[in-house]
């Protein structure tokens, strides 16, 4: 799926310092400097970054409302872990959501963005071959942000912007799993079903896309245990 994002200096805002945090935790997760069920020591935190423990404490609070913190007594925040279910109801949520919007884009979409979308993935082909290039992550996300964003619908974007960060760091641990050749191939019926425009065929294509990706997951995954019981019909 692509190259790891680099983690980038943090650049303090005084006026928004645990805005701040809050992005500088989330792309430390992102990035695998934190992995889920690491602690977040705040006095160290602080220290690093120069700040008080004031906003790191703010930041903290945010993320735990997000659910990407939790508090564990005796030991602080803690990266959360994302179970099976967290996993399953993350990939369900999407195929709702996407399969709309490509339902959407299909309609609305111009030519000239459907042509630029293509374009840009006969680019992430050419690294196929590029072996400074490990994974094809954000080539494939972009696909599906960029799709989202086609379907002009502004509540979708929304509630898609809402749960980006869990669907980054489940292609985190999905992604550097998959080779470049798969998602190359798996991406390639996103770009038909758009140049096609058949709604119908378009949104059951992007929900097989999206379960696909889930049972991939399962199956790559090292959690043992019974996973979580679902309808087919639900995706498909």
């Amino acid at each position: 799926m692509d190259q790891p994002v680099q983690t980038q200096p943090l650049i303090i805002q005084k006026q928004n310092i645990s805005e701040e945090l809050v992005k500088y935790i989330k792309q430390q997760i992102i990035t695998g400097e934190l992995n889920p069920g690491d602690r977040i020591v705040e006095t160290k935190l602080a220290r690093e970054l120069g700040v008080s423990q004031t906003p790191v404490r703010e930041a903290i609070r945010h993320l735990h409302g997000e659910g990407i913190i939790t508090i564990v007594p005796n030991k602080g925040p803690m990266v959360r872990t994302l179970d099976m279910k967290d996993v399953f109801e993350i990939y369900s949520v999407r195929s709702m959501l996407e399969g709309l919007a490509i339902r959407l884009a299909t309609q609305h979409a111009t030519d000239e963005q459907i042509a630029e979308l293509e374009s840009f993935y006969e680019q992430m082909k050419q690294k196929l071959n590029d072996d400074s290039v490990p994974f094809l992550l954000h080539d494939s996300t972009h696909i599906h942000k960029t799709i989202i964003d086609m379907s002009g619908h502004s509540r979708v974007i929304s509630m898609y912007q809402s749960i980006s960060f869990q669907i980054s760091l489940v292609n985190r641990l999905l992604g550097t799993k998959s080779t470049k050749q798969k998602e190359v191939d798996q991406h390639l019926e996103l770009i038909e079903a758009l140049k096609k425009r058949d709604p119908d065929q378009a949104e059951l294509t992007m929900r097989k896309h999206i379960f696909r990706s889930y049972r991939d997951f399962v199956q790559l995954s090292e959690q043992k245990g019974p996973q979580p019981e679902f309808d087919q019909k639900l995706w498909l």
